[in-house]
């Protein structure tokens, strides 16, 4: 007891000294309803010291307490902090939270549909925004004191990734840098990049989870535990009566399987239900409902998917809502929507999605309204929507925490195959579950379906191991903004700062130990191989010239000898009686069919004496064929007749041919080769050939022979990765350079275009304006011309889709030619692609910009072949609105181009386009 009242005085003066030491943290803590976690005040108390912060931890663990610190030491500090995100609704979202706290005066956001009050102290925005800030030189970049990166793992996104490299690169000096990352397993390794491009870096990695995660598979109506304890290793064990009870269902479902296939073919009435059904989302839902562990997030992988399981719910009269709540969602739902225009509601399917929620029941996926999705958001974050069906785009950012998080399926489609779940996706998903502040503990739910292993999903749950990788490459836009802000030089060792880069010089050490113990081996071998006659190697030499030598004529007799058997298979004529040399088929056959095919390889049809009828080929003669004699044959032979067959192996026996025995043929090529002649005259002539040992130090020179060659492609290795990133950067310069965008150290005027224009095809944009492909269109022409650069069809194949005629028409052909022309300057120089313009907007974009309804513009595209949901159509549309603001940026809006760019514009932004564009 004394020691406790002795320690309580020292521990209330540390606490005053750290108080005091840290004011700003003080006054930050002063203004939460909670306290601090250990990881929290740790990265903060860094910050506060000057010192640069990475914190990587688990998803709803608070990591953003920290960001939020940053935009107070601004504040206080009278800085600016830029709050950066990897999606607008996660911009819209912080935004609207700062402002909560700190008002609307002191937050500004900028994306790329709203610019409000952008000269604030503080401004959320989009990471590719603040990206463009740099190589514009933007003013706003002055009195920078902090920029915070959320969900910076975003740079291992193999389209987007690069962003966050090049702010983080570029960023001045001064600025402290905020990086907050889900948990990766090589935080350390990241932190190490940092503390080289950024300087004094604190990584404070917490793999706590503030909520514990229950994990769980549901098996019929039985919601079962996955883990039963520990094992005397302290590892999770897997619940053995779960095993037990699915491999029992695997069994009966095989065995319904057995029945439905084979045993009921005879029998008559309807058919008998067998096998194991997986429960219905209802039956999940309600499940769930009765175990009090909604709200839900039940991930489906599939747009149609989500929808359809609304549709199942609402069908089966699931109700999640009181009629107090269902009001408050209607109140929700209005005034969210009030914007949308009433002609369009039908379309969107705005009654059914209402319906739905006020059941407390939504979908959330990319195919949704903006609006749409904002409500649902709300809506779940309130309590009011309980159960959410989404697609994986959910757990990417955006705050919608869930008590519950349900997988329907351990498979999802990537984008070009069906992948089972990775235990870095398996931990993204399931991450949602649980909310801090409301629940005691989160819960995962696998769906059981015959087949999944429940070692399978423990092996998900448990696994830690998901490293960031970097995505990092340079590209046209990046190369001229670097050139001209940096110079080639500067821009090249910027680039060997990469993330990527780093990456892969430390895979380089691991290669560069094995090439150094190599060379060790390799002058033990050396020394082993050592002959007192003579250098051993240089005879080693000799045999190996030898021996390949003797193979490349071996080869070659082959590759002769099997020509000359097709041509004399090609001169035989049907009733030629010849000889099988040997193998099954060996002995006497009469040619039936020369089987001579346009430009084919000969396969004659022939019969043998033991009435056996098929088709040779010149691998069966290792020698040119000769006919013996001949035989009369039938107008017409049925060889598939067994008594033609047999009639006519009598009446070949009886000619009297007799097959000539085989002889064993000698090569000649390997003889009268003068060349090898010369090598074994020098190899019987080397000192060594006399060595008593000479056997034994061949075996070590062999064995020197293979090591080297394993060496030297390690050598290659390493040669390809060292600066590998400025090597590709070289390849993208010239190609600039002779494109007209680049010269010398200087960026043209075509290249100051270039530097202004973002995008996966700015440099076709920039091509397209160069060359006048755009020219002469109308607004709703180009918006329709321009869509091809930015839309990318969901399926692959398909007939091509059907675009405007006349002015639409022309300019898209000789968009696709200006394509055509760049990509065979891309391989030539071997770059990276630029992908094909897809047509499949076309019609919607021209249909939307001159005026048609909604209605009618997803009708038509549909019935051009195009699946188009209103969120899509709006998601497109937005982008499309992207690009032309850059055009008429870099066309200029004196010109024909930049008015027309600007109109459409206009036309563009309307109706449920411009809800929420600000």
């Amino acid at each position: 007891m004394v020691a406790s009242s002795q320690s309580a005085p020292a521990e209330a003066y540390a606490a005053a000294r750290s108080r005091a030491a840290r004011p700003r943290l003080t006054e930050f803590v002063q203004t939460l309803a909670f306290e601090l976690d250990g990881f929290q005040h740790t990265a903060c108390a860094a910050l506060e010291e000057g010192h640069g912060v990475l914190v990587c931890a688990p998803t709803g663990a608070g990591k953003t307490v920290v960001g939020e610190f940053a935009v107070h030491l601004a504040l206080a500090q009278g800085q600016k902090c830029f709050y950066t995100t990897p999606i607008k609704a996660l911009s819209n979202q912080k935004y609207a939270d700062l402002v909560e706290r700190h008002g609307a005066s002191a937050v500004g956001l900028l994306t790329g549909d709203q610019a409000i009050n952008g000269d604030a102290q503080v401004v959320v925005m989009t990471t590719e925004v603040l990206r463009n800030m740099i190589y514009a030189g933007s003013r706003q970049l002055e009195h920078l004191g902090y920029v915070v990166m959320d969900e910076v793992h975003y740079l291992a996104d193999r389209f987007r990734g690069a962003v966050w490299e090049e702010v983080i690169l570029q960023l001045p000096e001064h600025v402290s840098l905020v990086s907050l990352s889900a948990t990766v397993s090589n935080a350390e390794e990241f932190g190490d990049w940092l503390v080289t491009v950024r300087g004094d870096t604190t990584v404070v990695v917490d793999e706590h989870r503030p909520v514990p995660l229950w994990q769980h598979m549901m098996v019929g109506n039985r919601l079962l535990d996955l883990f039963a304890g520990e094992t005397s290793a302290g590892e999770l064990k897997v619940d053995p009566d779960l095993v037990r009870h699915t491999k029992e269902l695997d069994r009966q479902s095989s065995m319904a399987q057995w029945d439905r296939g084979g045993r009921g073919r005879g029998r008559t009435g309807p058919p008998r239900r067998t096998g194991f059904r997986p429960p219905s989302r209802t039956t999940v839902i309600d499940r769930l409902d009765r175990e009090g562990l909604l709200p839900a997030i039940t991930f489906v992988f599939s747009r149609a998917g989500c929808d359809a399981a609304v549709g199942q719910c609402v069908r089966s009269g699931l109700r999640l809502t009181t009629e107090e709540e269902a009001e408050e969602i209607r109140r929700t739902v209005e005034r969210r929507t009030a914007e949308l225009p009433q002609a369009d509601l039908a379309v969107l399917g705005y009654w059914e999605w209402r319906d739905a929620l006020e059941r407390g029941i939504a979908a959330h996926h990319a195919g949704m309204l903006p609006a749409f999705k904002e409500t649902v958001e709300e809506l779940f974050v309130r309590g009011l929507v309980r159960a959410v069906f989404a697609t994986e785009t959910l757990a990417l950012g955006i705050n919608m925490p869930a008590r519950t998080v349900v997988l329907e399926r351990l498979v999802k489609y990537n984008g070009e195959s069906h992948a089972e779940l990775t235990p870095g996706e398996y931990t993204q998903l399931t991450g949602r579950a649980g909310r801090r502040g409301i629940d005691v503990e989160g819960h995962a739910v696998v769906v059981w379906q015959p087949g999944v292993d429940p070692e399978q999903v423990a092996g998900l749950a448990s696994t830690r191991t998901y490293p960031l990788r970097s995505s990092f490459r340079p590209g046209y836009n990046m190369a001229v903004n670097l050139v001209g802000r940096l110079g080639t030089e500067d821009a090249r060792e910027l680039l060997e700062l990469s993330f990527g880069q780093f990456q892969a010089d430390r895979s380089v050490v691991g290669l560069a130990r094995r090439i150094e113990r190599n060379v060790e081996a390799l002058a033990g071998y050396a020394k082993s191989l050592e002959c007192h006659l003579g250098d051993f190697r240089e005879y080693a030499a000799l045999r190996r010239r030898v021996a390949e030598r003797e193979k490349a004529l071996s080869r070659q007799g082959v590759a002769q000898r099997r020509e000359a058997a097709a041509d004399s298979l090609r001169a035989l004529r049907p009733g030629d009686v010849i000889a099988v040399p040997a193998g099954r088929r060996a002995g006497l056959a009469v040619v039936l069919d020369p089987g001579i095919g346009a430009g084919g390889d000969p396969r004659p049809l022939v019969l043998n004496e033991d009435r056996w009828a098929g088709r040779l080929s010149a691998a069966d003669f290792p020698a040119p064929v000769e006919p013996l004699g001949r035989m009369r044959l039938p107008k017409r032979v049925d060889h598939r007749a067994p008594r033609v067959r047999r009639d006519l192996a009598s009446s070949l026996r009886n000619t009297g041919i007799v097959a000539p025995p085989t002889e064993r043929r000698r090569a000649r090529g390997a003889v009268d080769d003068p060349e090898l002649a010369t090598l074994r005259r020098a190899l019987r002539a080397h000192p060594c050939h006399g060595c008593a040992d000479r056997e034994a130090h061949a075996r070590w020179a062999e064995r020197y022979a293979r090591l080297e060659r394993d060496t030297e492609q390690l050598r290659q290795k390493v040669r390809a990765t060292t600066h590998s990133l400025a090597r590709s950067f070289d390849r993208i310069r010239a190609l600039l350079a002779e494109r007209g965008y680049l010269d010398g150290e200087q960026v043209t005027e075509h290249g100051e275009r270039l530097a202004r224009l973002w995008g996966e095809s700015d440099l076709l944009t920039a091509e397209c304006l160069r060359h006048g492909a755009w020219d002469g269109l109308e607004p709703a022409e180009l918006a329709s011309v321009v869509s091809a650069l930015v839309y990318e069809s969901r399926r692959d194949h398909g007939p091509m889709p059907r675009v405007p005629s006349g002015a639409v028409s022309d300019a898209l052909a000789a968009t696709v030619r200006l394509w055509a022309e760049l990509e065979g300057d891309e391989r030539r120089h071997k770059v990276e692609r630029t992908r094909e313009p897809d047509l499949g907007f076309a019609w919607p974009m021209h249909r939307w910009a001159r005026g048609e309804s909604l209605a009618a513009v997803l009708t038509a595209a549909e019935q051009n072949g195009v699946e188009l949901s209103a969120g899509d159509f709006v998601r497109w549309c937005r982008q499309v609105l992207d690009l032309l603001d850059q055009v008429a940026a870099v066309a200029g809006r004196g010109s024909g181009v930049g008015r027309a760019a600007a109109t459409a514009i206009s036309a563009i932004r309307r109706g449920v386009v411009a809800v929420g564009t600000g």
